[in-house]
């Protein structure tokens, strides 16, 4: 297994081949596609923008380069939204559950405290896994916008494999 070399970042480059919607009422999506993996080396501060070509079209593309600390940092500070999400979905749980459950007399209303907690879950929930996934894939590597031809393209990391 190729392992990543230290100052180096690793992503592929996507060339989406073809992307077809078929049906009416269920709506199925087909995309396929063809990665070409790149390795480049990361600057000492700030950003670096290099020039890469997708070996499929030719087409040149410009990708933004992060350093490793920056890449780190913002990789440990979506990982650390994503555990709060996760505090807070198992902290507003058990209130809900407690204070929904009371049968209150009439005329009085639940806690103000009761919708807050409700929304809180519904945002842990939609936003805690897009935030670890997020996380978990960042390398520090983005594609700069390009002409309209050239949007058939976008840069994805390169799968890590088990961790040892």
């Amino acid at each position: 297994m190729n392992r990543p070399i230290p100052g180096t970042a690793e992503f592929a480059v996507r060339h989406i081949l073809s992307d077809k919607v078929t049906g009416f009422l269920v709506r199925t999506r087909r995309i396929t596609w063809r990665d070409s993996i790149f390795r480049v080396r990361r600057p000492q501060a700030g950003k670096q923008t290099v020039e890469v070509t997708c070996p499929v079209c030719d087409a040149s593309l410009l990708a933004e380069v992060r350093t490793e600390a920056r890449t780190r940092r913002t990789s440990v500070i979506l990982l650390t939204l994503a555990a709060l999400c996760l505090l807070v979905l198992l902290t507003a749980f058990p209130y809900v559950v407690h204070e929904g459950g009371k049968t209150l007399p009439e005329g009085q209303s639940l806690p103000t405290l009761f919708p807050i907690s409700v929304g809180a879950i519904v945002l842990a929930i939609a936003v805690g896994p897009a935030l670890f996934l997020q996380g978990r894939a960042y390398n520090g590597v983005t594609l700069l916008d390009a002409p309209k031809p050239r949007r058939i393209h976008g840069i994805k990391p390169v799968k890590k494999g088990p961790r040892r």
